[in-house]
């Protein structure tokens, strides 16, 4: 139950980190960068329900990931597969402001330690099984 917790706690994390940092923060240069593309910026609820997938999926590696490793070594596997090959992959696709990186990257590690720090907490304070 506690693992459930844990996994439901650091995607709210996440996912309240993605609406300010991308809604709020940078919605002008996503909207400006897509504008520019004669493209309209994707914001309905259902690019939102997504958004919320793709935070579980995240923290559901993490607390497989956080198994195996420490708090640094879990996020920074956790960050390169969840952030860095995103953000290749919508590169490739052109739709990838790169203004928005300088504040981007740092966000998103912290949001992933955050994301770690949580499912690991939440370990730490199951006792071990004996067989």
């Amino acid at each position: 139950m506690r693992h459930l917790l844990a996994i439901l706690i650091a995607t709210v994390w996440i996912s309240i980190h993605e609406f300010v940092r991308n809604q709020l923060v940078l919605a002008d240069h996503w909207a400006d960068h897509y504008t520019a593309m004669g493209l309209a910026f994707p914001s309905a609820p259902v690019n939102g329900a997504v958004w919320g997938i793709w935070a579980l999926v995240l923290v559901i590696a993490i607390h497989f990931l956080a198994r195996r490793g420490g708090l640094l070594e879990t996020a920074a596997i956790a960050w390169i597969m969840g952030f860095v090959l995103m953000w290749l992959v919508i590169g490739n696709m052109g739709v990838l402001p790169l203004c928005i990186l300088p504040v981007a990257v740092p966000w998103s590690m912290v949001e992933v330690i955050g994301a770690v720090y949580i499912v690991q907490k939440f370990r730490s304070r199951v006792p071990s099984r004996q067989a």
